[in-house]
């Protein structure tokens, strides 16, 4: 089993002349349930596409499990589970009789572990396809995902439609299915919600991956100052790259990534400084400040984040 179970290398995808990946370098590790984010048309479907061989690349290469997607597609598919962000079925069929036709492509035992998802996800047996409301149509598409028993799991959007409580239990289920061994890469718009589940963090903007990072270290990383001040506001630059600065009156507060531990100490001691607080931030806080910085062209900046980042364990 490869370290990285999923990688694609300088990924270039074009639509009429436009690219949706532009150079995408990605590593998911093994084991890992990665989060990838990223605005409506960053690319990430594309991606889903690249990976589950329903799309070749115009350069670049993209591998699962070591196969590359395109040409190990057919090999994949029974080692990859994959739920499309919209997925189609044959709406006269009823939910059995779409795990059993889907059964007839997958190796033994398949159909059984449909069954034993749909009851899990609270799906009728009997109920024709068409007549689901939007929520039990998605939940056909995550058991016909998690039927094949897969290695590594591909899901678009999968949470989307379904009811708050079903979305916790899939969520707590991701995290079980990668304690058994299985990668996960989950592309949502639920980010304080898959941040309760996700090891492993991937921001994508413009087909580019900003930032790649595991969520500890990223956690570790970003941190949020605020205090009150007496005379004049100190100057955020001198703690390390600012992401984020705000505050209100005598108030203020600043994301850094990557804080200097002197200048932190030395702000902390500062004359006139008052209720300082340094704590971690959210997913959505660093996500937002991050598309917020790259949308105005900061990132490529001196001493900002460079527009493709992996951040490695310390």
């Amino acid at each position: 089993m490869p370290e990285d179970v999923i990688v694609t290398e300088r990924l270039v995808v074009r639509y009429r002349g436009k690219a949706a990946l532009d150079g995408l370098d990605l590593r998911v590790p093994h084991g890992s349930v990665f989060a990838f984010l990223g605005d409506n048309g960053a690319g990430k479907t594309t991606t889903m596409k690249i990976l589950t061989g329903l799309a070749p690349t115009d350069t670049g290469r993209a591998t699962i499990l070591g196969l590359d997607c395109w040409s190990k597609a057919t090999e994949l598919r029974h080692r990859v589970g994959y739920m499309p962000e919209r997925p189609r079925f044959y709406d006269w069929m009823t939910v059995a009789e779409i795990g059993w036709f889907t059964s007839s492509f997958h190796r033994p035992g398949f159909l059984a572990r449909f069954r034993e998802w749909s009851d899990r996800l609270g799906l009728d047996q009997e109920k024709k396809l068409r007549d689901l409301s939007k929520g039990g149509y998605a939940r056909v598409g995550l058991a016909l995902a998690l039927a094949p028993d897969p290695e590594v799991l591909l899901l678009d959007e999968p949470t989307s439609g379904l009811d708050l409580l079903t979305r916790r239990e899939f969520l707590a289920s991701l995290v079980e299915l990668a304690a058994a061994g299985r990668t996960i890469l989950i592309s949502s718009h639920s980010i304080a919600e898959l941040e309760k589940a996700c090891t492993h963090v991937g921001l994508l903007k413009d087909g580019k991956m900003i930032l790649s990072a595991p969520l500890a270290v990223l956690r570790a990383k970003v941190r949020r100052f605020s205090l009150r001040f007496a005379d004049r506001p100190p100057e955020a630059s001198n703690l390390g790259t600012v992401l984020e600065r705000n505050g209100t009156g005598h108030f203020w507060q600043a994301l850094v990534q990557d804080p200097d531990p002197a200048a932190v100490a030395v702000l902390r001691e500062s004359t006139g400084v008052s209720d300082f607080e340094d704590a971690p931030v959210t997913l959505e806080e660093v996500y937002a400040a991050l598309m917020a910085r790259s949308t105005n062209g900061t990132l490529a900046a001196a001493g900002g984040i460079p527009m493709v980042r992996k951040v490695d364990p310390v």
